[in-house]
């Protein structure tokens, strides 16, 4: 439990930070805890993203999958993205509104014998939205164009409406908030994790870690100790600008907290049924699939029995009357 009480605690930020990177060290914690933490800030960190696209009209040359996956990559504003709802838990729609999304409108047509370029910041923001900032395309350039989306000859239009929904990378890559998460420790090399190919001399071929000036380094006497384990981890946090650095950190450490009171309480309470996580409600995207529906049918049903619904459902009947593992309807899971 040690890790579970203590670990939040040992959060130290580092000089090393910028508008779309930071820097800093884990400590007091274990391997695993820290590899947790990068997956969830990898995958599980909710953002918004162009989810649907409904196209008017298309007389581009590229077609209107193409530009509909471009679309879904431009990276939106996820600030305060907590007072965004999920569109599957909406209770005031069946698709999408301006509680569990963003609207966002295209409409570019080349006039002129010059090529005429389709940037980000042509997308309008519809301002019924949940916040001020949600659902703004994310622009970095010096020129303030932003991606782009495609180009246009004379004569040529675009003209399409954008629904962005929150959701996680898990689901969809388009929803990550950061480029690149890694961690490193040891940087001396001491627990010989790390088998470093050499021809002669691994400490001149090598370069040496820029966190190797943090620890100690090792004593050419110094025995080698079996029992020690990694204590410390330096993060490296890349984002792609629709969340601040610190904020998906942050956010990574919320989803992490949450999932780890959720096996808390079932291993302590219960819920009388031996299910997990049934009072949790995890992150995730807007659809399971892309009609809505779950990834499969509850259950089938036989041509026998009466069509009674198989053990998937609610159990079923074989052609010899009572099933071979009870009595006739059950199924063999109770």
């Amino acid at each position: 439990m040690r890790c579970v009480e203590h670990c939040f605690l040992s959060l130290h930020s580092r000089p090393q930070v910028g508008s779309y990177n930071v820097d800093f060290f884990l400590e007091q914690v274990d391997l695993s805890f820290a590899n947790s933490l990068r997956r969830v800030v990898l995958a599980e960190v909710p953002t918004m993203a162009i989810d649907l696209v409904e196209i008017e009209a298309n007389t581009s040359v590229l077609a209107d999958e193409f530009i509909s996956h471009r679309l879904g990559l431009i990276p939106l504003n996820s600030k305060n993205v907590d007072d965004v709802a999920y569109s599957r838990e909406c209770d005031n729609c069946d698709n999408y509104c301006d509680q569990c999304s963003v609207t966002l409108t295209l409409h570019a047509r080349c006039t002129g014998d010059e090529i005429m370029r389709v940037y980000a910041r042509d997308l309008v923001v519809d301002p019924s939205r949940p916040n001020q900032w949600v659902g703004n395309p994310v622009i970095t350039d010096p020129e303030g164009l932003g991606t782009v989306i495609c180009k246009l000859r004379k004569g040529q239009e675009l003209r399409m409406k954008c629904i962005a929904k929150k959701g996680i990378a898990k689901e969809h890559a388009k929803w990550a908030p950061v480029a690149a998460v890694a961690f490193e420790y040891d940087p001396w090399n001491k627990l010989k994790h790390t088998d470093l190919w050499y021809e002669e001399d691994p400490a001149k071929e090598w370069p040496k870690s820029k966190y190797a000036d943090l620890e100690e380094p090792p004593q050419e006497s110094e025995p080698f100790n079996f029992d020690a384990v990694p204590d410390r981890f330096y993060f490296e946090v890349e984002s792609i600008g629709n969340l601040e650095p610190d904020a998906v950190v942050q956010q990574g450490i919320k989803v992490l907290q949450q999932k780890l009171a959720a096996v808390i309480q079932d291993l302590t309470e219960g819920d009388g049924n031996g299910g997990m996580n049934d009072n949790y409600d995890a992150p995730r995207s807007p659809d399971v699939n892309m009609n809505g529906g779950g990834w499969q049918d509850p259950g089938y049903t036989t041509p026998f029995g009466g069509g009674n619904q198989s053990a998937w459902g609610q159990g079923a009947t074989t052609p010899y009357g009572a099933t071979p593992y009870g009595q006739n309807g059950s199924n063999g899971w109770s």
